[in-house]
């Protein structure tokens, strides 16, 4: 079944549609969470969480062509919330991991809500300069939380070169914010 024939099913409130989804999104979508240290027992929920939420948003919302990024966006907000919620981001190797591997790049959290579109708009235009490999080992990192050593079994390279690719990037990244007036 196609993105557009389960959006279809969201809109007709057909719950086939949170069964379809599920087949097709929910290994990768529970990942996201697992990526972030949680059981698998918490994933499942949070899969749950995601598809109620989907639920409630399509519509107004209708992501034909892009279901999987819109149910994984949802996955990933109810997964650091959880985190932030429990107290867990101390304690998760990966959340402290990725914050010291991005803290060189972007502003501290507590920035006004105007800031934080100004970097997410930053973000995204710098994303588009890079190579689609570049990006798509970016995105892996930093959206779903591979780590480097699942990186580049999916990429077919070697972790070192992932670790390498991600530092430079995060250097160019440091850099073109600060052309872009975002950061000092």
């Amino acid at each position: 079944m196609t993105d557009r024939e389960i959006v279809e099913l969201f809109l007709a409130r057909d719950e086939r549609g949170i069964r379809e989804a599920k087949s097709r999104y929910g290994k990768p979508l529970r990942g996201i969470a697992r990526n972030l240290g949680m059981s698998e027992q918490d994933a499942e929920e949070l899969e749950n969480d995601t598809y109620l939420a989907a639920w409630k948003s399509i519509p107004p919302h209708t992501p034909h062509a892009y279901l999987f990024s819109f149910l994984a966006k949802i996955m990933r907000d109810l997964s650091i919330n959880r985190l932030k919620e429990s107290g867990r981001q101390k304690r998760s190797a990966v959340w402290v991991e990725l914050t010291e591997e991005m803290e060189e790049c972007l502003a501290a959290p507590e920035e006004s809500p105007l800031e934080a579109k100004q970097l997410a708009e930053a973000a995204s235009a710098f994303l588009k300069t890079l190579t689609v490999e570049q990006r798509n080992v970016f995105l892996r990192r930093y959206w779903y939380f591979d780590s480097p050593n699942a990186i580049a079994r999916q990429f077919g390279m070697t972790s070192g070169k992932v670790r390498s690719m991600l530092f430079r990037i995060r250097g160019k990244l440091r850099v073109y914010l600060q052309k872009e007036g975002i950061m000092s």
